[in-house]
C-alpha cells in the first residue's frame, strides 16, 4: 500500500497526470481509504511541490503541471472524500483585483491552497470589491485572497478591504494579499491581516489563519 502511495506522490510531482489517474484508480481498487491518498500521496507530493518551488529549485510550469495532476487524482477521489464527510479546512475567495488581468500567480496560490485541503472559490481576474464581498458572503468563506501584479492597482486591495468594513463584515473574514509589488509595509497600511511573497507561504499561512 505504502509503495503504491508512493508512486502516485512520485508521478504527481512530476506531472505525469495519466500515470496519477491509472495509479490513483489502482489504490480505489485495492480499498485504499480515499483520505489517505489524498493526505499520504496527493498533499504530501504537493507539500514537496511547494518546498522546492520555495527554494527556487523548480519554476512556475513545473508547479502548474504538477497541480494539474494532483487535481486529475483529486477528482477521482472526490465522491468518496464527499461520501466520507470529510470537511475541507475552510474556505477561501481568491481573485485578482479589478483593473489587473494576471492570473499566473493568483492560479498558484489557489492550487497550493486547494493542496492544503481549503475550498477555493476563484473569482477570476478583474475582481471588483462588492465581488469579493457578495462570494465571501454566499460561501460563507473566512479568507478573501487578493492578488495584483500591477502597481497601478495596488489600490483596489485598499478598496477591498474598506468596501467590507463598509459593509460592516471587516472582522468576518481574514484578508491575504501578494503579487510582485505587494510588501508587508503596504498590506500594513491598508490593513489586510497577512502578505505572504510567495504561493508555497501563502498555502501554510492560509491553513494558519483558518486554523
Amino acid at each position: 500500500m505504502q509503495e503504491l502511495l508512493k508512486q502516485i506522490s512520485e508521478a504527481m510531482q512530476s506531472g505525469r497526470a495519466k500515470l496519477v489517474k491509472q495509479y490513483v484508480t489502482q489504490a480505489m481498487e485495492e480499498q485504499i481509504p480515499a483520505l489517505e491518498i489524498l493526505n499520504d500521496a496527493l498533499m504530501t507530493g504537493m507539500g514537496v511541490i511547494g518546498e522546492r518551488f520555495k527554494n527556487n529549485e523548480i519554476f512556475v510550469p513545473e508547479v502548474l503541471v504538477a497541480a494539474r495532476a494532483m487535481n486529475a487524482g483529486i477528482d477521482l477521489i472526490r465522491p468518496l472524500l464527499a461520501a466520507g464527510g470529510m470537511g475541507s479546512k475552510g474556505t477561501a475567495v481568491i481573485g485578482t483585483v479589478k483593473g489587473d488581468l494576471h492570473d499566473i500567480g493568483k492560479n498558484l496560490v489557489r492550487m497550493m491552497m486547494e493542496g492544503k485541503g481549503i475550498e477555493m472559490i476563484d473569482l477570476g481576474t478583474d475582481v471588483s470589491a462588492d465581488r469579493f464581498y457578495e462570494a465571501a458572503m454566499e460561501h460563507h468563506a473566512q479568507l478573501v485572497c487578493c492578488s495584483t501584479l500591477l502597481t497601478t492597482t495596488m489600490a483596489e486591495m485598499a478598496n477591498v478591504v474598506s468596501y467590507f468594513d463598509q459593509k460592516g463584515a471587516r472582522d468576518k473574514v481574514k484578508f491575504m494579499v501578494g503579487g510582485a509589488p505587494v510588501t508587508q509595509s503596504f498590506c500594513d497600511a491598508i490593513g489586510a491581516d497577512c502578505y505572504t511573497p510567495d504561493a508555497a507561504t501563502a498555502a501554510e499561512t492560509a491553513l494558519e489563519l483558518l486554523a
